[in-house]
């Protein structure tokens, strides 16, 4: 970081060129000299019913879902990892045992496939459990995005972490929590996933408002859960994943005091509060998103992922064209 004509400026790995904000030199974020702490936790909520997928999630929890021959989640997992994740915390519920199981040792399975020889199953299956520290915090209320976080306060302590959704995941040469957490060590702030969306969007996503202050960074200067289109003029969608400094929990404890019966608590409307006192950024992801959470876009996961695999891809292309 150096000055330049009484700003600071931060340089971002991914830009070329110095991002120049005035904001942070409004006090909020004086101590640049102090180590930034490296991100080494990921919570990731996994308690919803996923009712869109009923009959098939009464037994199984949608994070369990294939996309071609791994679940979600795993793929999520595989993401947060590759970025330098150490401590994944799951909050779940009471359905969700096979999504421990999944990330747990399983001796027979494993003393199965060595006593068949089947040497390159056997190392991907006891991978699966080596992959990370996983923690499992239950989560005791079920209104809103926001309590899964509160549920983990403990686990996650006083240090930044991130956060993503179980049910929807990015493929693309860095992987989108890596993206975050270079921009985060860079500006020493909260930094949000965006990505542009339609008409469409405004009704399923929470939406950006913002300066873009360097192509694909953005300050955000608000938050609105699901405005619909007359409710606002941005088109940058806030999907899952969020670099979150521990004043979030602040926050989430304020909004929690104000929701009136009946309303859910959202993580976006603890950030709105939190923008009063921080400055909180969205940065365009570079990749490619699948989102597994609707009946749609899961097949299109499938159709993708399975066309790009190379065992069974020009096969399954073949397969496709002949049914039109």
């Amino acid at each position: 970081m150096v000055d330049l004509d009484g700003y600071k400026v931060v340089i971002l790995n991914s830009f070329q060129h110095p991002v120049v904000d005035p904001e942070i030199n409004s006090g909020r974020q004086s101590n640049y000299m102090t180590k930034i702490k490296p991100i080494k936790k990921l919570l990731i909520p996994a308690a919803g019913m996923g009712t869109r997928f009923l009959p098939v999630t009464k037994a199984q929890p949608k994070e369990m879902l294939p996309v071609l021959d791994k679940p979600v989640i795993q793929y999520v997992v595989e993401e947060a990892v590759a970025s330098g994740i150490t401590d994944i915390i799951f909050v779940s519920g009471p359905s969700k045992r096979p999504l421990e199981d999944h990330f747990d040792r399983c001796p027979e399975l494993e003393a199965h496939l060595a006593e068949f020889n089947k040497i390159e199953m056997l190392n991907s299956v006891k991978a699966i459990s080596q992959m990370a520290n996983f923690t499992y915090v239950r989560q005791k209320q079920f209104y809103g995005n926001g309590y899964p976080i509160l549920d983990a306060q403990h686990v996650l302590g006083n240090d930044p972490f991130a956060v993503v959704w179980g049910d929807e995941f990015f493929v693309g040469k860095t992987p989108r929590l890596k993206q975050l957490m270079n921009a985060y060590q860079q500006l020493n702030a909260s930094v949000i996933t965006a990505m542009p969306t339609d008409d469409a969007g405004t009704k399923k996503y929470g939406i950006i408002e913002g300066k873009e202050i360097k192509p694909g960074l953005f300050r955000v200067s608000k938050l609105v859960e699901k405005p619909e289109p007359q409710g606002t003029k941005s088109r940058l969608a806030s999907l899952g994943g969020y670099i979150l400094k521990p004043e979030i929990f602040k926050a989430l404890e304020e909004e929690k005091k104000n929701l009136k019966p009946g309303e859910e608590l959202y993580l976006s409307k603890a950030m709105a509060r939190l923008l009063k006192r921080q400055p909180i950024y969205a940065l365009l992801i570079e990749g490619k998103h699948y989102d597994a959470g609707s009946k749609l876009n899961w097949l299109k996961a499938n159709v993708e992922m399975a066309l790009a695999n190379s065992e069974i891809g020009q096969e399954f292309k073949e397969y496709l064209t002949s049914l039109f």
